[in-house]
């Protein structure tokens, strides 16, 4: 039933800081046991908190091929399963026009002109997979239908071609920002898993992880900083993507404090709206921030 070789949620820990992904308690024992019962996880959160990024480590932690499935309004069976390559298909019939319809039908129905689309790539990958299907929640409400039937017994009919079924079952992700309610029936098929924005301990340590050349001091008061952001009524809370890039930032600029005129010059970086850069020039006060113990 295993998906991963994962040993412990202490291995977990373990394999994923060694990705360059620095898992909480709760992340670590939810992959665990994910991967223990062979589960799709469903992991949803804020944009930008890690939940693609969880995909890739795990991928990277267990040497697993990782295979994406994109979700957007209007993806359908022929981008997500599979479909036929009909220019191929089309050249084919003319290249043996003195062949019956028969002949040709066995030919174009073959193999050699299926495209394979990351579903049916991941249940045929020999290999150690992982599945991420990611922002799940822009995918039309039709495709939920899609993934339940994939993902209840890991298998796909190709009418041409037959039944193909994971001989590996792949470690599934599916990600979600929540901007739409998925439904109980693919809630009931995973494990859930809520990824907020990390404590401030754990993004400093992320912080050192990802930017090692950032001064320490410097990157506890970045994180103050991004805190105290967090806490604003913005139309978008800075991401710990966008802290790291802020971290990048300030290495660039050759900063060595955080001081009102590199805030100043830098907060584009991490807030991406005119009316959020009004608000938090107007209501930070870095001497309090900073000030705090």
């Amino acid at each position: 039933m295993r998906t991963m070789p994962f040993t412990s949620i202490d291995d977990v820990k373990d394999k994923l800081a060694g990705a360059g992904y620095l898992a909480s308690d709760a992340v670590a024992t939810t992959v665990f046991l994910a991967s223990e019962l062979g589960k799709p996880l469903l992991v949803e959160g804020p944009a930008g908190v890690g939940k693609t990024a969880l995909s890739s480590a795990v991928a990277q932690a267990c040497g697993a091929a990782l295979v994406r499935l994109q979700c957007y309004e209007g993806v359908d069976e022929a981008r997500a399963i599979y479909e036929w390559n009909h220019a191929k298909q089309l050249l084919r019939i003319t290249a043996g026009k003195d062949e019956t319809w028969d002949e040709a039908r066995n030919d174009i129905f073959s193999e050699e002109f299926l495209l394979a689309r990351p579903l049916l790539t991941a249940i045929r990958n020999e290999g150690p997979t992982v599945l991420l299907i990611d922002e799940t929640d822009k995918a039309d409400v039709e495709i939920e239908g899609l993934l339940l039937e994939v993902l209840g017994d890991f298998q796909i009919t190709v009418p041409e071609l037959g039944t193909i079924t994971a001989t590996s079952r792949p470690f599934v992700v599916l990600t979600s920002n929540a901007t739409r309610e998925l439904s109980e029936a693919l809630r009931r098929r995973c494990l859930f898993l809520h990824i907020d924005f990390p404590d401030a301990e754990l993004e400093q340590a992320i912080v050192r992880l990802k930017v090692p050349e950032l001064d320490a001091t410097l990157g506890d008061s970045l994180v103050r900083v991004i805190n105290a952001l967090r806490t604003m009524p913005l139309r978008k809370a800075p991401s710990v993507s966008e802290t790291i890039d802020w971290a990048r930032t300030l290495v660039a600029l050759g900063a060595d404090i955080l001081d009102d005129q590199v805030v100043k010059e830098s907060l584009g970086v991490i807030l991406k709206h005119q009316d959020d850069l009004e608000k938090a020039t107007a209501r930070l006060d870095l001497d309090e921030v900073l000030g705090a113990s």
